[in-house]
């Protein structure tokens, strides 16, 4: 039975904190501006005295202290919405690769492992031609808030192979993102992998080659159209 994540694998270790005698009025205005944080722990140096939300001020007066109003009863250690989608992201990309080591060990009778790596998207070898601007947009919001899923690389013998996420490869690079986090299949001798031939006819070398097209050229939005004329 695969083991179940724990919370403190996902949980932020490194959080921002506030003062316990900063004022409320102070405070409010940290959590309208600060993205993602509806709440923050208070602590004096590295103590932990409590914890303050948004729904703690709402009573209180704009200067008044947070030691007055904060929760004083907690557990160090926060984990938010995005930590736990982050868990469940995390958990679906090792199935994907599994599926695909079975595939090629089945196919190629090689043996093969898994590593985790950081990946210089211009070493990569892309197996798609093209990516869609709309997903683009979906991608790169991913990106900036941590919850993209990672890359699925394969390493035959050295040459870097994108076999899964050509959208976020091409959302980090138009993100300025020049590395990424990928489940790495290492492949020791070099095979010759059909995906990597069709590449080849294609003209495929590097993300370079990827074509970026509408969404009017999405085959979906085509066999609508078809469909409808």
């Amino acid at each position: 039975m695969t083991e179940r994540p724990q919370v403190s694998e996902y949980m932020t270790r490194e959080v921002k904190t506030v003062s316990p005698t900063d004022t409320v009025a102070a405070v409010a205005r940290r959590i309208k501006e600060t993205e993602g944080h509806n709440g923050f722990p208070v602590s004096e140096g590295r103590k932990v005295q409590g914890f303050v939300t948004a729904s703690d001020l709402l009573l209180a007066g704009d200067d008044d202290p947070l030691f007055t109003v904060m929760t004083e009863d907690i557990i160090v250690g926060i984990i938010s919405n995005t930590d736990v989608v982050r868990s469940q992201i995390e958990r679906a990309t090792p199935e994907k690769v599994g599926k695909l080591m079975r595939t090629l060990e089945q196919i190629h009778d090689v043996s093969l492992h898994q590593e985790h790596r950081h990946i210089e998207l211009a070493r990569l070898t892309p197996t798609q031609g093209r990516v869609y601007a709309d997903e683009l947009e979906g991608r790169q919001y991913e990106l900036e808030r941590g919850l993209a899923e990672p890359l699925v690389v394969i390493d035959n013998a050295g040459e870097l192979v994108l076999a899964d996420g050509h959208h976020r490869v091409m959302a980090a690079t138009e993100l300025g993102i020049e590395a990424m986090d990928a489940s790495t299949i290492v492949i020791g001798n070099h095979i010759q992998l059909g995906m990597q031939r069709t590449a080849e006819k294609e003209g495929l070398a590097s993300i370079d080659d990827i074509e970026i097209v509408d969404y009017g050229r999405h085959p979906l939005v085509e066999s609508t159209e078809r469909l409808q004329e």
